[in-house]
């Protein structure tokens, strides 16, 4: 053993110290979050042009072994023209642990879709008609067979159309995914359709790639189902990439567009609208979540153009929702950044309202369900476009990168570039959902890392104080 060995070895404390100071710089950005934490509640953000009415957010929340977050509680809220809070509706007081999506109906209510809990039971669809003015139900149906579905539309009167996502059958090993109609008034399914009857989709399932009728309970994860037509579905399977448009009486795939793992098209999309320009061209409007931007395609000479971008990852984190309105604008939920924007067809924000935790669908009362709006082709507006004009409340929504964004930017162009930015895009979208509300995403690394570091530390103690250990043992014993 050379002397320089000797020496550090003969001075622990040294080491020590160095250890407690790596330690002590990892744990106080996490001990300054929690000092500094305030909680960022329901407030405006930019407010250039006030909306025309109403706007409803849905606020998904968080929940952990069947359990709603106090601080993070699943909601309904309503906001004024000018980003004032009008009222509000608490899914957890109502045994409500996630709210997903929330239609304006005829007659100035909601249509909601939440997941209840229930001890013991994989957790029910509930939906409900709401009174927003005095918070009561005033119908409600709860599909016991239907797991955690996120989109639930009232069609031809009194008859229920659902995206049943999670429906695995493990008495017959196969997934069912499927979309049905539920007729009220009968207190029956009417019709319905199987995705693995329809399709030869393989696509991975817990993980792990999967034939169709493979085990797991997420296969499709079809998170959005909209009658466009008579006889005519807008749907999403999130998992495959795609949306297409399903006949009702031929059972048909009438079209299709995006293919499963074409992340150029679309990377796990949220909430499609469906749009047709002056001339009658098919256009859609859809929240391309994973890929962090909204994109509105074109269908010309049987081929999908892509005519507008909006957003990247340096703005947006986890869009679920785009709708177009009236005026040309676009209503985009950006979830994992809590907030809501009306963006113009360049994408400057004109209104912006923050909501945590994690909104997920948006509407504007008025409106009604799918308002609909100009295809940005009937706007002259076709491009790509950065967002802009954010007043930036909360960390990454407006000029100052987060850590994510940094830390792909400073690799740009190098070797592990590529690796370094997937990682940091993974992170950016698993961090909200596994940190404590006051800890900031690399602050929560931060502790981590200073976790591990303390455990090896222990374990190098006893390694390095064996033989004292043992005597002492020793001693003891005799």
């Amino acid at each position: 053993m050379s002397n320089e060995s000797k020496t550090r070895l003969s001075r622990p404390w040294l080491v020590r110290a160095v250890v407690l100071l790596v330690i002590v710089s990892l744990l106080a950005p996490s001990a300054v979050s929690a000092l500094t934490y305030e909680p960022t509640n329901l407030q405006k953000g930019t407010i250039e042009d006030p909306a025309g009415g109403t706007t409803v957010i849905s606020i998904q929340g968080f929940k952990f072994k069947g359990k709603s977050n106090g601080k993070k509680p699943a909601r309904l809220v309503g906001v004024g023209p000018r980003g004032e809070v009008k009222w509000v509706h608490n899914g957890g007081e109502k045994g409500i642990t996630w709210f997903y999506d929330v239609d304006p109906t005829d007659d100035g209510n909601l249509l909601v879709t939440g997941t209840k809990h229930v001890a013991g039971q994989k957790d029910p669809t509930m939906v409900y008609k709401l009174n927003p003015r005095t918070g009561e139900k005033l119908w409600t149906e709860t599909f016991e067979n239907a797991h955690d579905t996120h989109d639930v539309d009232l069609i031809n009167g009194d008859q229920l159309l659902v995206a049943n996502m999670r429906n695995y059958n493990p008495q017959k090993n196969v997934n069912e995914d499927r979309i049905f109609i539920y007729d009220r008034g009968k207190d029956e399914i009417v019709w319905q359709w199987q995705f693995r009857n329809h399709t030869d989709w393989t696509k991975k399932q817990g993980g792990k790639y999967a034939a169709k009728d493979g085990s797991g309970d997420d296969w499709t994860h079809v998170n959005d189902v909209d009658k466009i037509a008579e006889g005519q579905y807008l749907m999403s399977p999130r998992n495959m990439d795609q949306v297409m448009v399903v006949n009702r009486s031929t059972k048909d795939i009438d079209m299709r567009l995006g293919s499963d793992d074409d992340y150029s098209v679309m990377n796990e999309q949220h909430n499609p609208t469906y749009l047709e320009s002056e001339d009658g061209t098919p256009t859609i409007l859809v929240a391309d979540s994973h890929g962090d931007r909204v994109v509105e395609y074109a269908k010309r000479d049987g081929e999908w153009n892509r005519t507008w971008q909006v957003g990247s990852r340096q703005s947006f984190n986890w869009p679920r929702d785009a709708d177009r309105l009236p005026n040309g604008n676009t209503l985009i939920v950006d979830s994992n950044n809590h907030r809501v924007v009306e963006v113009n067809p360049q994408g400057e924000i004109v209104w912006e309202f923050y909501a945590p935790w994690a909104p997920y669908d948006v509407e504007r009362m008025h409106l009604g369900d799918e308002a609909g709006g100009p295809t940005i082709a009937d706007q002259n507006a076709e491009g790509e476009y950065s967002l802009s004009g954010s007043a930036g409340l909360t960390p990454g929504t407006g000029d100052k990168l987060t850590f994510s964004q940094w830390l792909t930017t400073a690799f740009a162009g190098t070797p592990v570039s590529g690796p370094v930015g997937e990682f940091a895009t993974q992170w950016s979208k698993i961090a909200p959902w596994v940190r404590p509300v006051w800890m900031g995403p690399w602050d929560f690394v931060g502790a981590v890392v200073a976790g591990l570091v303390i455990v090896g530390w222990l374990l190098g103690e006893v390694v390095y104080n064996r033989e004292r250990i043992s005597s002492g043992v020793k001693r003891r014993i005799a």
